[in-house]
């Protein structure tokens, strides 16, 4: 089966091509191409980077519309030198990563004009990502008009968050009306909690862990016998720990005060919360993590302040997870920050010492792929996994139509 995957983050696109036989997905097959978009380094410029086998594709390119820049990347996978098929039509099945799925969508379902409604209905909740989701969607349907789509949602995951994590303490009409705790990188966390049981050799319903997904976005979340019992991110992604351009919890009261004392539009409180907050709004140099390094070497305070406050955030928000998980036996991080920064890492943990959790100070700096960074005598194992949510989907369509077609 020739699987391609589209996964749209808020500042990103990535995309993947995969050849798989039955059977093979014990472990991860590498693609056959894969493509990437980033509009976060440079304003008003994409980047771009596309593999396949020992070709490579790297380039800057003026920023255009999120359509014309993915048709433009799937242009590659078919033509050129990192050609990988000789014609679309070859393309079993596309599968998308979509980052809200509301209540009712629990599992990977085929794309029918109902649910690409649902899913522009649901952009309300994930303003920075459905609408993205829902780009690539219709990009495909222009090329490839007759090859199924599926639909994986990251809130799936979460879909059975205990009542008292869910619900808000808000009028009890508001979470009738839908006002509840979701969660969200539930693909990264399912992908990232059944590695971690493999490589401890135990079974995942036997473990207690606290996974960090950090990237442009972030969260964490509490996961017990293999089911999310917590996690930060709630009824948007923009709940819970601080983040590249998001703000993440803050007092409800100062978006009151701002809005009485100063005219706020809900556009601009919307851009401010998601896309100036954050590392960015606090730096003023950059969100992503790289640069913020780079600021901090060069003397700049406010990068450090933004680094502290990070840190901070993702231990208190750490610390408070343990109570309802009992204990940890494993810390885990991924995304791109989780697995590229080793001094993320051991800012984190050195907050956890009193768990007699230990890092190994040249593993950690190794940054290495799927493996513990803990001493040997560390109580707490700790990970870094790589994100594989791209696989984690190529999975789940394989599954969704090889379950349909028996």
């Amino acid at each position: 089966m020739k699987i391609l995957v589209l996964n749209a983050g808020s500042s990103s696109q990535k995309s993947y091509f995969y050849e798989v036989k039955e059977g093979c997905f014990k472990e991860k097959s590498p693609p056959l191409w894969s493509g990437k978009i980033d509009w976060s380094r440079q304003e008003g410029l994409a980047e771009i980077e596309v593999k396949s086998g020992n070709q490579k594709l790297a380039e800057t390119r003026p920023s255009e519309s999120r359509e014309k820049a993915i048709a433009s990347l799937l242009d590659t996978l078919w033509q050129g030198k990192t050609q990988a098929i000789a014609d679309p039509s070859e393309i079993d099945v596309v599968g998308h990563r979509i980052v809200h799925g509301g209540e009712k969508y629990r599992e990977a379902t085929r794309i029918t004009p109902q649910i690409k409604t649902a899913i522009a209905q649901l952009a309300q909740l994930a303003p920075a990502h459905n609408p993205a989701n829902l780009k690539g969607i219709e990009v495909v349907e222009k090329i490839l008009p007759n090859v199924p789509q599926i639909a994986v949602f990251d809130t799936a995951f979460h879909a059975d968050l205990p009542l008292e994590t869910v619900v808000y303490p808000l009028p009890y009409e508001w979470y009738q009306q839908g006002i509840r705790r979701y969660g969200f990188h539930g693909i990264s966390y399912q992908y990232a909690t059944q590695r971690t049981a493999e490589l401890l050799e135990k079974p995942l319903d036997r473990l207690r862990m606290i996974v960090c997904h950090l990237g442009n976005g972030c969260s964490l979340a509490a996961i017990k016998n293999g089911k999310s019992v917590e996690t930060t991110m709630g009824f948007t992604p923009l709940e819970g720990l601080m983040m590249g351009t998001r703000s993440g919890s803050i007092d409800p009261g100062i978006l009151i005060h701002q809005m009485r004392s100063q005219p706020l539009e809900v556009d601009k409180l919307d851009s401010i919360l998601n896309r100036e907050s954050g590392l960015k709004g606090v730096s003023g140099v950059s969100s992503d993590m790289r640069d913020i390094q780079t600021a901090i070497q060069g003397g700049n305070q406010r990068a450090k302040l933004a680094f502290d406050m990070y840190v901070h955030r993702l231990r208190s928000q750490i610390g408070a997870m343990l109570p309802i998980l009992g204990g940890l036996d494993a810390l885990v991080f991924t995304g791109g920050v989780g697995e590229h920064h080793p001094r993320v890492r051991s800012a984190v943990c050195e907050g956890f010492e009193f768990l007699k959790l230990h890092l190994d100070p040249h593993k950690n700096q190794n940054s290495p792929i799927d493996a513990d960074i803990a001493t040997t005598e560390s109580k707490v194992r700790v990970f870094v996994i790589q994100a594989q949510e791209d696989w984690a989907i190529a999975r789940e369509c394989w599954h969704h139509l090889t379950k349909n077609q028996s």
